[in-house]
């Protein structure tokens, strides 16, 4: 009986070229192409060969990514809402509500964002999966800035105790939101000025 012939080693095998190597440049090309699509057209008209056709790739590049349209939305708005708001600190309350209604401002006026924010809003609204999705991801991200605002003015005695940052936020982006989203007037000079202190006015009485 002739003795067992050594195992020849396994040269190990390489993974074809590009296999599962989903490449930033066109993820990041796709969440483009998705922002302006939807400001162009609206979800509903939304349509994966669109998205495809304005990203400059084949629909197999999104799909590779993303199931559905929703969940391509989804994850946009996740992608956004991860970079969080900056927590501003000048170091009184109306300071810092100023920041806050300064940066909120230049997001609802930038021409893009300021059509596809309502649009995300009004589908929400015939979505259960997107409703959910924009309330934890956005309103649970933007209610975090406003417990910090709250909590470092609460231990500056500027507020008292318990004050709810829910109805901080409401206070400070309600009034900014229903006229540059809903309206759609310009804000004079010294809007923001005067709306930092009215909320900061309603906030401590």
């Amino acid at each position: 009986m002739l003795p067992a012939m050594p195992a020849q080693p396994r040269t190990p095998r390489r993974a074809p070229a590009g296999a599962a190597v989903l490449r930033e440049d066109v993820t990041a090309a796709i969440r483009t192409a998705v922002f302006e699509e939807l400001a162009e057209t609206g979800f509903a008209r939304m349509s994966i060969e669109g998205i495809a056709r304005r990203a400059g790739v084949g629909k197999t590049a999104v799909y590779r990514r993303w199931k559905s349209k929703l969940a391509l939305v989804l994850d946009l708005v996740t992608a956004v809402a991860s970079q969080g708001l900056p927590v501003p600190r000048t170091g009184s309350l109306r300071g810092d509500v100023r920041a806050l209604l300064e940066v909120a401002a230049h997001a609802l006026r930038h021409p893009v964002a300021s059509r596809v924010i309502p649009e995300l809003l009004v589908e929400s609204a015939r979505n259960p999966e997107m409703a959910q999705a924009i309330k934890t991801v956005l309103l649970d991200s933007r209610n975090g800035v406003a417990a910090v605002v709250v909590r470092e003015a609460v231990a500056r005695g500027e507020l008292p105790e318990g004050t709810d940052p829910d109805r901080a936020l409401d206070l400070i982006a309600g009034p900014l939101y229903w006229r540059l989203a809903v309206v759609g007037d310009d804000l004079p000079e010294g809007y923001l000025d005067d709306l930092a202190v009215s909320a900061v006015a309603a906030l401590t009485a």
